[in-house]
């Protein structure tokens, strides 16, 4: 699978936020990060192309399937690693001492930290993906979620987008559950 096919099973009409921009905007922020090696970023910038490529809000299962579907596809030196990060989207919990799960895990939690109006256009994209849901129950589901996370002493594992982010993030979770509890 290259690029090309990558690109066009992040283009499916139901994904609204979990698309090609969400993994630009990775890629962008991966671009950021310094002090990375040739093979510390090659590694991460597979796992960020590969970590949503099976995407249905449906199952419970994406991020497995994802990390399989790498596991075939990437070179075979880099498997183990990219399946391993690709796994730890699932909770977005890392070990102490796990630099490139905290990286990875930093990237793709990112858009919490965003500015209001990103945030929104973000929170109304999810909704989209869970369309299937009623609302009651995403309001609740979705509280949930955004409440672990608003409970962690840290959001972002990485020091460096904990400091660049975790403040705003706090701001748009509270933002967000204050509009989910109307």
């Amino acid at each position: 699978m290259d690029r090309e096919s990558l690109a066009a099973a992040y283009a499916a009409p139901c994904r609204h936020y979990h698309n090609l921009a969400h993994i630009e905007d990775c890629l962008a922020a991966l671009a950021r990060v310094d002090n990375l090696s040739a093979a510390e970023r090659e590694i991460l910038s597979e796992a960020i192309w590969w970590h949503d490529v099976v995407y249905d809000a449906t199952r419970a299962d994406n991020e497995d399937l994802s990390a399989r579907l790498a596991e075939q596809h990437v070179r075979q030196d880099l498997r183990a690693e990219v399946g391993r990060l690709i796994r730890l989207t699932k909770t977005h919990e890392v070990e102490p001492h796990d630099r490139l799960g905290a990286i990875l895990i930093s990237i793709d939690l990112s858009i919490l930290g965003a500015e209001p109006a990103r945030y929104d256009a973000y929170a109304a994209a999810i909704r989209q993906e869970y369309a299937h849901v009623a609302d009651r129950d995403y309001r609740a589901g979705r509280a949930r979620v955004l409440g672990h996370f608003a409970a962690r002493p840290f959001i972002f594992p990485d020091a460096g987008f904990a400091e660049a982010y975790d403040r705003k993030a706090r701001e748009n979770i509270a933002r967000e559950l204050a509009s989910l509890s109307q």
